[in-house]
């Protein structure tokens, strides 16, 4: 992180969205889950998980450490998500790499880390 952002243990958030193939409404319902993960060499770091809002919005937050420590060369996290229906993988993202965190909380100014992945299609 830059010298101009907040503590390492300041919360990050990431959201996506989903919608339904051919149907063209969001994803809802207890049924559906979000997983999200920091790709590594050795280990992937699993950030959390999350259900599905009434617009098909996952919302996971987490420690900027949770990607990140004193043994790791990684500075920008590569992040992947699956969503699962009742346990089952559904759908797996390409691995988002390198993603800015810094650029992103300086968009900001410093109130806080908010990474928006995107909307996905996805195969109910």
């Amino acid at each position: 992180m830059s010298d101009l952002s907040l503590s390492n243990n300041m919360n990050m958030q990431v959201t996506a969205r989903f919608i339904a193939k051919g149907a063209d409404e969001p994803l809802t319902g207890l049924a559906y889950r979000m997983r999200l993960f920091d790709k590594d060499v050795f280990d992937d770091d699993y950030l959390g998980e999350s259900t599905l809002d009434s617009n098909g919005v996952a919302t996971i937050s987490f420690a900027h450490a949770a990607f990140s420590d004193l043994g790791s060369m990684e500075k920008m996290p590569d992040f992947y998500f699956v969503v699962v229906k009742n346990g089952v993988q559904i759908f797996e993202s390409e691995v988002m790499a390198n993603i800015d965190v810094d650029a992103i909380e300086k968009f900001k100014m410093g109130t806080g880390e908010v990474i928006d992945l995107g909307t996905f299609l996805v195969q109910p």
